[in-house]
């Protein structure tokens, strides 16, 4: 399983037995068990590519490293320095489209 650098780990459907779980954990693990969590990641992965925000990251990373010099670039300077750009930069119409998908998913499930 892949981790991001930027938030833990999802949860693989487990909840601590003494707390009730956040309305976001329930909506986290339906989308997990249902698979439709990756099916929305693989959609986000082919938007971010045909709308070219994929080469203007990968542009922006080569740029701070040669700018740096590739000795002295680590992957989490990258990461501290694309992060905040990536997510700003997603286009809305994409940001749009996957939120529907959320709420149609909501929406057939009756959650």
């Amino acid at each position: 399983m892949k981790h991001s650098v930027n938030r833990p780990p999802t949860p693989d459907g487990v909840v601590d037995q003494g707390k009730e779980p956040t309305l976001q954990e329930i909506i986290n693990i339906k989308l997990i068990e249902s698979g439709e969590k990756e099916r929305l990641m693989e959609l986000l992965r082919e938007r971010l590519i045909e709308c070219g925000w994929k080469d203007e990251m990968k542009a922006l990373c080569r740029a701070y490293i040669k700018k740096k010099g590739r000795n002295n670039v680590t992957v989490d300077d990258l990461v501290h320095l694309i992060t905040p750009k990536g997510r700003a930069s997603i286009p809305d119409s994409i940001k749009a489209e996957l939120l529907q998908r959320i709420r149609s998913f909501l929406v057939s499930t009756a959650l």
